[in-house]
């Protein structure tokens, strides 16, 4: 005879069924786990031996097989626990066998027999309802899994869990966790001067484009970077499910309390590529996971590893991580906006005793560290100027971040309405992401502005995509403005905002479009 248990294995976000199988032959006593179990599932057998000893039962002096089915599928985890105890207690006849048949359980058992907090209870929780079973878990992520809105069972052990199976005392459904509102985060007013910087961070916030802010120490790219994710809109409803799987897997969601949100990491410039993209021994999610449907800030961009930084290429184009493995491959969502900072150069090329002594050739080699691919996916690139002691003592600006929240909300209204069609997992409903066809059906320029796009794709030496995200800006600043066509105007503003090529060491590119601009007519 065996008894069966479902409960799941994770590939990514995704949780995968997998059948616990367990029989009791005559022999030799033993317990052996199968089923390519790694380190952490193969000590279960002394979890579950402890567990049972904490209720006073004996473990049945017979040969037990536990097999996890299906065999080829790797499983990782302290979570295999509770299934294999309920499929024992079936077998012992402690528990009614043919109830568990409507259960999925997932769980990490202690030595005393209670259960422990336990990483992806909400992707197993929606699994579980995907297959019409209930979920049986930790009493402790029971508000994460209630998320999920199908039957869950949220016990603090395994002496409740056998109560409740045989009637003596029925543990009732745990509600959802707090939805946490909104907090108001670092304001605007807060920033005095840097008027050029906060268009382009609102140009940014309104169509989901990648920033760059190079600028002397002191002069705000932090600051500005950080009130980002205050004009962002919230997380819509399926935002909030992605967002939240991953951060269930990671650990990251307290006793279930989920958060609209939008997520904000700024990891430190020692990053390994790991942590960046994601990978370790187990596969986990890296930061640019981590800010799905978010912002990653990453704060002094030359001192990253040039390796790391160029890892991020892909991710910056598919909107998803892959992690890579001999026998597998995992992949976790990561559709984010990248905010950058810098200085000119190492030695900060401020103004005064913090001017650079170096000259010309120390800010060249410290942006060499940057690689023109990784570049060429910057659609904002932006020069911020010291700030003075006269900017300092100006009154608080009467703009803030309430006030250009609502201009990127309505930009973002025009936007889902326009690609309400087009959204899938990785294309959200915002210019930076909008495929080539409807690029050319919205984003086309009137004459003049093509006339002028096409002198500064020549003198500018634009790739195909850097040409591509130029009109994607254009497109964000029509939106802004509320215009339906493209104009000559907002082109101009857009190539203002293009990196400096290595082709054009006198002149940057906003001097070159002004330049441009100038000799097209109106």
């Amino acid at each position: 005879m065996v008894c069966r248990v479902t409960t799941f294995a994770f590939e990514g976000v995704e949780a995968q069924p997998v059948d616990v199988q367990v029989q009791m032959t005559s022999g030799n006593p033993a317990f052996h786990v199968v089923g390519l179990p790694d380190k952490a599932v193969g000590e279960s057998r002394e979890r579950v031996r402890a567990a049972f000893a904490s209720l006073g039962l004996a473990m049945p002096p017979k040969r037990i097989i536990v097999n996890l089915a299906p065999a080829d599928l790797p499983k990782e985890g302290s979570h295999y626990d509770l299934a294999i105890a309920l499929a024992i207690l079936a077998m012992m006849g402690v528990v009614p066998g043919d109830q568990l048949e409507a259960y999925a359980a997932i769980g990490e058992l202690s030595l005393d027999g209670t259960l422990g907090e336990t990483l992806g209870v909400l992707p197993a929780a929606m699994a579980a309802e995907a297959m019409d079973l209930q979920l049986i878990c930790p009493q402790i992520c029971g508000a994460e899994a209630a998320w999920a809105g199908g039957g869950v069972i949220a016990a603090p052990g395994l002496i409740a869990l056998i109560n409740h199976f045989t009637g003596r005392a029925v543990i009732a459904p745990p509600k959802p966790g707090e939805l946490a509102t909104e907090s108001s985060g670092p304001d605007l007013r807060d920033v005095k001067g840097q008027e050029g910087a906060k268009r382009a961070l609102e140009i940014a916030a309104a169509g989901g484009h990648n920033l760059l802010f190079c600028g002397p120490p002191g002069s705000g790219k932090s600051m500005l970077a950080q009130r980002l994710p205050g004009l962002l809109p919230p997380l819509s409803a399926r935002e909030l499910l992605e967002v939240s799987q991953i951060q269930s897997v990671s650990g990251l969601l307290q006793r279930g309390r989920l958060s609209r949100k939008r997520p904000f990491r700024a990891p430190h410039h020692s990053a390994s590529m790991a942590a960046l993209v994601g990978g370790g021994i187990k596969a986990k999610p890296g930061e640019v996971s981590l800010a799905h449907h978010g912002v990653l800030f990453l704060d002094e961009l030359p001192e990253f590893s040039a390796t790391v930084l160029d890892s991020l290429r892909q991710p910056l184009e598919a909107g998803e991580a892959v992690v890579a493995r001999a026998n597998r491959h995992v992949r976790y969502p990561a559709r984010f906006q990248l905010v950058a900072a810098m200085n000119p150069c190492r030695c900060g090329g401020g103004l005064g005793a913090a001017a650079c002594r170096r000259g010309p050739r120390c800010a060249q080699q410290y942006q060499a560290r940057l690689s023109g691919p990784f570049l060429d996916r910057i659609d904002i690139y932006y020069d911020t100027p010291p700030v003075t002691a006269v900017d300092l003592t100006l009154p608080a600006p009467t703009e803030g971040t309430e006030e250009v929240r609502k201009r990127v909300s309505r930009a973002r209204d025009i936007q889902s309405e326009r690609f309400s069609e087009v959204v899938s997992d990785t294309c959200r409903p915002v210019n930076a992401d909008a495929p080539l066809p409807e690029l050319e059906r919205h984003a086309v320029p009137d004459d003049a502005g093509v006339a002028l796009l096409r002198q500064a794709a020549e003198r500018l030496h634009l790739t195909a995509r850097g040409y591509s995200r130029v009109l994607k800006v254009a497109r964000t600043i029509a939106d802004l403005e509320g215009a339906t066509a493209v104009r000559r105007l907002h082109v101009a503003e857009a190539l203002s905002y293009r990196h400096r090529p290595p082709a054009l060491p006198e002149a940057t590119v906003t001097e070159a479009a002004v330049a441009i601009s100038a000799n097209t007519a109106s």
